[in-house]
């Protein structure tokens, strides 16, 4: 039964979710976030994708110095780039069509574990704020436990709070929406998650189609309306990647009211996880 409500609000239900279709769309913008399995060879098949969907902006994670080398036959579609390539399944790149202001490499736990924020212009003359996370799973091989993790999810949401435009968050969370720490990263940021209302949209593992788990993540400021999500085709990864259009509408620029209201009990887990995070590496690395 508690299994029933906490996922719940996961199954889709017509109407549920503010219907973007109703509202004006000037120009849409499109992200692709993939989880490229640092080990995947197929690298012909994700610029194939990326040529299909020409998406605004896209984000790999686990992409190293051979998916870096493979990836830069886009560099001149895309002229704003960060490429952060690394062989310890951390490495992340970013792309973007759209305008970038000032785009840094942001190491909050631990320096080998990059995160993407960069500020970008649109067509339309509107600011947006990206995030590109990929922290790290607690698992034999990878941390014995999740603070790192949970550390870096709840600094980016603490970060978050410091922008009035609209932003979005995107990535391998190596975690799922319902969890403790998700749901904590959601009410510090007063983002909102797109799954809510439309489905699961489960990404890993993609060879395993019955025991498959929406651990690529995506959330957005109430400016943000959603025109199209989807999970897309086994192209080589452990993962699927994660498509998303949407469109700004800055006059709806306030953060996502939660039910649940931010009390000083979650913002002391809240610096306690941060805290948690930053010992774990030190301790661990």
């Amino acid at each position: 039964m508690n299994h029933a409500v906490i996922l719940m609000p996961y199954v889709p239900f017509k109407n549920l979710f503010r219907n973007a279709k109703t509202r004006k769309s000037d120009k849409s913008i499109s992200v692709l976030s993939f989880n490229v399995y640092q080990y995947n060879k197929e690298y012909l098949k994700f610029i194939s994708l990326v040529n299909e969907l020409k998406p605004d902006i896209f984000l790999t994670m686990e992409s190293n110095s051979d998916w870096e080398q493979a990836m830069s036959v886009l560099d001149t579609q895309y002229p704003y780039r960060k490429k952060v390539a690394l062989e310890n399944t951390y490495g992340i790149h970013f792309y973007s069509k759209i305008k970038v202001d000032d785009c840094k490499v942001n190491y909050f736990m631990a320096d080998d574990l990059p995160s993407i924020e960069a500020n970008l212009t649109t067509d339309n003359n509107e600011k947006l704020t990206f995030f590109g996370t990929h922290p790290p799973p607690p698992s034999p091989t990878e941390e014995d436990t999740s603070k790192e993790r949970d550390g870096e999810i709840i600094m980016i949401g603490k970060k978050v709070k410091e922008y009035n435009n609209p932003v979005i968050v995107v990535g391998d969370f190596n975690n799922v929406a319902w969890s403790k720490s998700s749901k904590l990263f959601k009410k510090i940021s007063g983002l909102i998650d797109p799954r809510i209302g439309r489905g699961f949209f489960s990404t890993y593992h993609a060879n395993y189609k019955l025991l498959r788990f929406p651990i690529d993540l995506l959330f957005h400021s109430n400016s943000i309306f959603i025109e199209e999500f989807k999970t897309l085709e086994n192209i080589g990864s452990d993962h699927l990647p994660l498509y998303c259009r949407f469109f700004i509408d800055s006059k709806m620029n306030k953060k996502e009211t939660n039910e649940e209201n931010l009390d000083s009990e979650d913002l002391q887990e809240a610096n306690e996880m941060i805290e948690e995070g930053k010992k774990e590496e030190g301790s661990d690395r």
